[in-house]
């Protein structure tokens, strides 16, 4: 019975399209093409800010307790203590020294090289409430030791804002101890690198999609 009815069925005719279809209006290119422009403009940008954390990132993945240091003023800033955590102590000078804050942060900062050891900068952070004429700086010191040229993202200004603001020039090989910087405490460079990355990949893969189906409706 069913065989009967199935073979009773007219035939679908597949040989004109159908004209609804054809009344329907483009897809629309130029919006598409703006969307795959702005996926990869993206995966570009998350892709940079991932490179510009790595040297952040590779320091949080250190453990162990701090290198002694000693006096800072005799430091030789060899290449391979670079991006580590160390300790020693030193007194601060006051010629190219600045004071700056950080955006949602209510501590503030300073900014001062090593008496004796110009190519040495130290940075400290000063608690809430704490700032003032008053403020005697620390003399020991731990954190992380890094080039300024590989400080990351944070620190990338600091060099200028030293200019602009005393007119003394940091030396181009010069590096930075950023004080109370933990390898622990720098954990937050792993989750935003992870993070970009991820965010990088997904519209990179998006935009290879739909740039794939662009071809693809092209080729038919």
């Amino acid at each position: 019975m069913a065989s009967d009815q199935s073979q009773a069925l007219p035939p679908l005719e597949t040989s004109e399209p159908d004209p609804e279809l054809l009344a329907l209006p483009a897809p629309p290119k130029r919006e598409r093409a703006l969307t795959i422009a702005l996926m990869l403009l993206t995966s570009i940008a998350a892709g940079l800010l991932a490179w510009s954390l790595r040297s952040e990132a590779d320091y949080a993945l250190a453990s162990g307790s701090p290198r002694e240091m000693g006096d800072l003023k005799a430091l030789s800033l060899d290449p391979s203590i670079a991006n580590t955590y160390v300790r020693g102590g030193a007194l601060l000078g006051t010629q190219g020294a600045i004071r700056y804050g950080r955006a949602a942060e209510g501590d503030t900062f300073r900014l001062a090289p090593v008496i004796g050891h110009d190519k040495l900068w130290v940075e400290i952070r000063v608690p809430e409430g704490f700032e003032g004429p008053r403020f005697i700086p620390p003399t020991q010191f731990a954190g992380r030791l890094v080039p300024f040229n590989r400080a990351g993202l944070r620190h990338a200004s600091l060099r200028g804002a030293v200019s602009d603001k005393t007119q003394v020039t940091v030396p181009a090989d010069a590096w930075i101890l950023v004080d109370s910087s933990s390898p622990r405490a720098s954990r937050w460079a792993l989750a935003f690198v992870v993070l970009f990355a991820g965010f990088a990949a997904w519209n990179l893969i998006a935009a290879v999609r739909l740039i794939a189906r662009v071809r693809d409706g092209l080729s038919e």
